[in-house]
């Protein structure tokens, strides 16, 4: 397996991380977009986003799953909630446009950057 050695806080700050991560705690509350958002990822460059996408992607597969969707919160902090199944369908319907049940890179890019 391989590990990525560039964590998110080398891109994203800290404090926004935090912050992101604090509105959605409630359960059935978390907005991809919004996320996005609150932790400075849509100011990002297109390379600093696919940098992120490879961070996500726990099992470096070159996609992210639903059942690494379910932990996307816990791969910003480890003490962060997981998705509920509501949420991780809304996400995965958000982001999977040719709807193989999976993001790739450049549809994780095009959900990203405004």
């Amino acid at each position: 397996m391989l590990y990525c050695t560039m964590s998110l806080t080398s891109i994203l700050s800290a404090d926004a991380i935090e912050g992101a991560l604090k509105d959605c705690q409630a359960p059935d509350s978390f907005s991809p977009k919004k996320f996005f958002q609150l932790c400075g990822m849509t100011k990002k460059s297109p390379q600093e986003v696919k940098n992120i996408f490879n961070i996500l992607d726990n099992d470096a597969s070159g996609f992210i799953e639903e059942e690494e969707l379910k932990f996307f919160l816990q791969r910003f902090s480890a003490g962060a909630r997981v998705l509920t199944d509501k949420e991780t369908k809304a996400f995965l319907a958000v982001a999977d446009d040719d709807s193989d049940g999976k993001i790739g890179v450049e549809e994780f890019q095009a959900m990203v950057l405004p």
